[in-house]
């Protein structure tokens, strides 16, 4: 991070672990006035240091049990195949999170299901889209942390 100082790491950490906090509630942790954190706040926004707001749900109150990791390999990287890979992720609302990597696989998903049945109907829905190649599966027995807040 380039253009901020510690009292912006501080408050980045802060709001990291609740989203909620009020400009008065951090500025109070921080050493700062609110209306120093409010000018803070809306240049990490603009920054696009702090990119959102959002409540975490628990995958049991959207009945969503089953959790997995998909290494999803690509059967060719011509930019078409990767466009229509993409467009396949968009409209595939068990998938959460999606990673473009290094290694053995081109991507790695995040995908959240209410039972077996439904990963067993989505890993066969990717493997017979055109653009899949390779899909290797690991199922989440437990979360432990998740977005750097241990559960």
């Amino acid at each position: 991070m380039h253009d901020i100082d510690d009292y912006d790491k501080q408050i980045l950490k802060l709001l990291r672990q609740n989203g909620r906090l009020t400009n008065q509630e951090l500025g109070e942790l921080v050493g700062l006035s609110a209306s120093q954190i409010s000018r803070r706040r809306i240049h990490l926004e603009q920054q696009k240091y702090i990119i959102g707001y959002s409540a975490r749900i628990s995958p049991a109150a959207l009945n969503l049990d089953i959790s997995s990791i998909l290494e999803i390999t690509l059967a060719e990287a011509a930019p078409d195949a990767v466009s229509a890979f993409y467009e396949l992720v968009k409209q595939t609302p068990a998938i959460l999170d999606m990673y473009k990597t290094t290694g053995n696989a081109d991507f790695i998903l995040k995908v959240a299901v209410a039972e077996l049945s439904d990963l067993s109907e989505l890993i066969s829905n990717l493997a017979a889209h055109k653009t899949v190649g390779h899909i290797r599966t690991a199922v989440v027995l437990e979360r432990l942390k998740e977005d750097g807040v241990w559960l």
